[in-house]
């Protein structure tokens, strides 16, 4: 851990002096609004490596993905992954179609996706492809079902987003253009599939939330899409202004900011998860509670981050959004406090951090997601309403209340 400063964790310097040189060395990179783009991310999930086990039949297999967007559109596309494969990922076919629930695809609704004109496409090891242009109407926050076949070949490491908060499906041989899942197996992952685009209007443009299990709605109710991104993505729509936004979940469980952890670090993926993205002109983070977390354990060699750390870390990213004219946002770490990993210190270092983005000026605005869940008679603690169990997670009401506290002004 590369440690900045040896002035206590939450003091008013550590976190005073480095919000004044990030606030001139982030302020200063900032640059005009993004020109409007013409594809813009509706759905999207960060993808890692997750290794193929022996008894798997990973391959000559059917993976029939249903996500759930949040912009409409009448022209689409789809981007396939290999970001985290060791070989060259041969698929022998994809389908992009509206879902009928339940794995089932509506009838009528079924498209073969192109690669350059071709049924077909290998992705080579560390990349990913876009699929050509689909004509079809998809309604704003539906879902839709994206069916990938992986043709018999070597396959060690799928890419793969681990915990869907839904139900997708595997099927053995080539079942792309099934209306049902027939003998199929459910998964709770989305494999190869890390994004759907739509085809750009003049003012279209998303939203990524970029953060950890929080922003991925671990402890929500499965195939609800009751994360708080959902619940932001629902305000926007109902908002006449403001419909032209998407919202791009970019969370991982147990991600960190300065070290890997279960996926790659938040200073690793963010050109990956964000800048990448098709029509970003925001971003709003909540990512640190993981690398706080590790003061629990005296002996693991992060034990020792503090406060400036973070918000080194964290500073990094907003430099690194304004100068692709992006708007970042940061929104405060919820309670932690009960938590398997909490500590006194570390509640410390939380409420410095959160301290820091409310009033340090390096964000482009904060949004007060502590404030929102918190026990006002526990303040570091979650609202009993709110928490999931686990004192670290909120629980669908928890999310409901986070993306409520988000100011949608900030996005006029």
């Amino acid at each position: 851990m590369m440690m900045r400063s040896g002035l206590a964790v939450g003091t008013a310097p550590v976190w005073c002096a480095a919000a004044i040189f990030g606030a001139m060395f982030a302020g200063s990179a900032f640059a005009a609004d993004k020109p409007a783009a013409d594809w813009v991310g509706t759905w999207a999930a960060s993808p890692v490596a997750v290794p193929v086990k022996a008894d798997e039949s990973a391959a000559n297999a059917t993976y029939r993905d249903v996500v759930h967007i949040s912009l409409g559109g009448n022209t689409l596309r789809v981007q396939l992954t290999n970001e985290f494969g060791s070989t060259p990922l041969k698929v022998g076919a994809a389908h992009l179609a509206a879902s009928a629930g339940s794995g089932a695809i509506q009838a009528g609704s079924d498209h073969a996706l192109m690669f350059g004109g071709k049924p077909d496409v290998i992705i080579p090891a560390g990349a990913f492809v876009l699929s050509d242009p689909v004509t079809m109407t998809a309604a704003a926050m539906s879902d839709l079902a994206v069916s990938v076949y992986v043709p018999d070949q070597p396959l060690a490491t799928k890419s793969c987003h681990s915990f869907a908060a839904s139900t997708n499906y595997t099927m053995p041989g080539d079942e792309t253009a099934a209306a049902t899942p027939e003998n199929a197996k459910e998964t709770g992952s989305w494999c190869f599939v890390k994004g759907v685009e739509v085809k750009a209007g003049d003012k279209d443009a998303a939203i990524v939330a970029f953060g950890d299990s929080i922003t991925d709605g671990a402890h929500s109710t499965a195939n609800a899409n009751h994360r708080w991104p959902d619940y932001l993505a629902a305000r926007l729509q109902a908002d006449k202004k403001l419909s032209h936004l998407s919202v791009l979940d970019e969370g991982i469980g147990g991600n960190r900011v300065l070290r890997d952890g279960y996926g790659p670090s938040a200073l690793a993926r963010f050109d990956r998860d964000v800048l990448s993205q098709d029509g970003v002109k925001y971003v709003i983070v909540l990512e640190s509670i993981n690398d706080i977390g590790r003061i629990h354990n005296p002996a693991d060699p992060d034990a020792g981050v503090t406060a400036e750390d973070l918000i080194w870390g964290l500073t990094q990213l907003v430099t690194r959004a304004h100068a692709h004219g992006i708007k970042i946002y940061g929104a405060t770490l919820t309670p932690y406090m009960g938590a398997g990993y909490s500590t006194e210190r570390g509640e410390q270092v939380r409420e410095a951090v959160n301290q820091w983005i409310r009033t340090g000026g390096v964000f482009d605005g904060a949004f007060d997601f502590d404030k929102a869940t918190q026990d006002p008679q526990k303040p570091t603690w979650f609202l009993p309403a709110d928490d999931s169990g686990d004192h670290l997670h909120p629980q669908d009401a928890g999310y409901k209340a986070m993306a409520d506290a988000i100011d949608l002004k900030m996005f006029k």
